[in-house]
């Protein structure tokens, strides 16, 4: 089965029953939700989610895929303050129990940054917090994200990650999120030869722990270190390789996501027209639409 997605919200009152109505506006058959706003960790009660009505919808629609993401707050990479430590802990042991209360299959993770450490005390210290975080018991993987290496992030190359993967005690429990943008920006060749890049990633970590794909385009060439996503086709990485990714047999039973930006008419145009159903429906048909943004414009 093609796995094919985007992020969608989760807003009150509907909360998952609305991911999953959006979601199914999108033509999708999986999809990636934050449990509260990304830039910052209030959350509601797991009995605030609605959960049963969207876990109906979720079957209803045929969705077999639920990615999570953390905020981008967390840094268990920090050893500068102790205290960014301890609160990124208390709140990744509750966010595995809402994404296992929400049934997300895997949670994506920005392993952090070493704000002036060196990344070997930040790699050192994000397998610690995860070893204190997860359970042998949890259902949710957390799925550590490749990185594009913007400041002093950490996960910026297959190594790095490894060398977290392998401190942590429930191994089981950790996969990887293999974002095609931050891969790109990090410096990975993913634009020509991408199945060099996934055979380099197998001989370091192995293939089957990429639990999810981040299918995003880059506004910068490679090794530019910027994290800026673009839509599918429009940016450096080109539709050709991104469809070939997304058909990948290698990466068949992997949900694809796409986190691209919405479209927007003018630099005025604050919010934008989400590109999702026309982007699926490109990579469904193995077609790139250089009319897209304007199509969707328009409508």
């Amino acid at each position: 089965m093609f796995k094919i997605g985007s992020h969608v919200g989760m807003k009150a009152p509907k909360m998952l029953a609305g991911s999953a109505i959006e979601a199914h506006s999108y033509d999708a058959n999986s999809m990636m939700i934050f449990t509260g706003a990304p830039q910052n960790t209030r959350r509601k009660d797991i009995s605030e989610l609605n959960i049963d009505e969207g876990s109906r919808l979720i079957k209803e629609y045929g969705i077999t895929d639920i990615i999570g993401h953390a905020p981008y707050i967390v840094n268990l990479g920090n050893t500068i303050k102790p205290e960014s430590f301890k609160f990124g802990v208390d709140f990744m042991q509750g966010e595995i129990k809402r994404c296992d209360a929400l049934g997300i299959q895997a949670l994506s993770f920005h392993p952090g940054a070493h704000v002036g450490a060196g990344p070997e005390a930040a790699l050192n210290q994000i397998a610690k917090g995860l070893n204190e975080v997860i359970a042998s018991d949890q259902k949710v993987l957390i799925a550590i994200e490749t990185m594009a290496g913007k400041g002093t992030e950490v996960g910026v190359n297959f190594e790095q990650l490894a060398t977290i993967l392998d401190k942590v005690t429930f191994n089981d429990k950790v996969a990887i999120t293999f974002d095609t943008c931050h891969t790109s920006d990090a410096g990975y060749n993913i634009k020509d030869d991408f199945d060099g890049v996934l055979n380099e990633f197998d001989h370091i970590i192995g293939i089957e722990k990429i639990a999810t794909v981040h299918l995003n385009d880059s506004k910068n060439p490679q090794g530019s270190h910027k994290d800026r996503h673009e839509n599918i086709g429009f940016g450096e990485i080109g539709f050709d390789t991104l469809n070939y990714i997304a058909h990948h047999p290698q990466l068949e039973s992997v949900p694809k996501i796409m986190e691209t930006p919405y479209v927007k008419q003018d630099e005025n145009d604050k919010k934008g027209v989400a590109p999702y159903k026309a982007e699926i429906e490109m990579l469904r048909n193995n077609k790139f639409d250089s009319d897209m943004k304007t199509k969707l414009i328009k409508k």
